[in-house]
């Protein structure tokens, strides 16, 4: 399935429109439970991962004439390798079936073992993506089972492994967060070795996630772009619309 149809992106149908799709792996249920979120939830039951969602995948993108493809997942935090060796495996499938397709893996944190990040990385992804989707305050209320400082070190983690892969994160904006915690965050990401940076608005996407606390002005991602840009981020896409995954976090310059 897509995370674009799961996760309600805003953007779905434009990134349809342009050949691009974000994949998800690793079935459907997350051992987390992000109040961000709705990807579904479970706290047992999981399976090992399946084989065949990979060639699923590939004859998807086949079929629908992809150009880019993201591919995601749901946290796997009851695997060892949190999914990694899934995740190679499928950006080997995608190279095997058309090299020319670009490749943006958005992984879970792994909760922090650098040999998953290898595994991923030696694979060679065009883009290796992981969020930190908010401030550090705001961890407990809004990532329960997540860290900051270990998002922040897988991110550096993969920039330091393979020379000539784009690294990215991303975060949202409207949950609490003050305007000086947004720019603590983006240097934190420079300073990690980030290449690329999304900031969107966050918007409930269903009744069990967290209330909005603010709706951004416009001017307020025009901002946060002259920001990234003065910091010397390679590409960034900031606003009230954007996603990790849309097409702009990673091309545009």
């Amino acid at each position: 399935m897509t995370v674009c149809q799961s996760a309600r992106c805003p953007n779905i149908y434009d990134c349809f429109s342009r050949r691009r799709c974000t994949f998800l792996l690793l079935g459907p249920f997350c051992t987390r439970r992000c109040a961000f979120c709705a990807v579904e939830k479970a706290n047992d039951g999981f399976r090992q991962p399946d084989k065949e969602e990979i060639s699923r995948m590939v004859r998807a993108i086949g079929a629908l004439g992809i150009r880019e493809a993201v591919v995601t997942s749901v946290t796997r935090d009851d695997l060892v390798d949190g999914g990694a060796a899934h995740f190679a495996e499928a950006i080997r499938h995608l190279r095997d079936f058309d090299a020319e397709i670009t490749v943006e893996v958005l992984v879970p944190d792994f909760l922090g073992n650098e040999d998953s990040i290898k595994k991923v990385i030696f694979a060679e992804p065009d883009v290796f993506s992981h969020n930190v989707e908010t401030v550090p305050r705001l961890y407990d209320k809004v990532r329960p089972r997540a860290d900051y400082k270990r998002s922040i070190e897988v991110l550096r983690a993969a920039k330091g492994l393979r020379e000539g892969v784009v690294v990215k994160s991303g975060l949202m904006v409207g949950l609490g967060e003050t305007r000086e915690e947004i720019y603590r965050v983006m240097e934190d990401l420079k300073s990690a070795g980030c290449d690329a940076i999304t900031i969107g608005q966050y918007l409930k996407p269903d009744k069990d996630c967290l209330d909005v606390e603010e709706f951004l002005e416009p001017e307020n991602f025009e901002r946060f772009a002259q920001k990234a840009k003065d910091m010397g981020f390679k590409k960034y896409s900031c606003g009230p619309f954007v996603r990790s995954s849309y097409e702009e976090g990673v091309c545009r310059n």
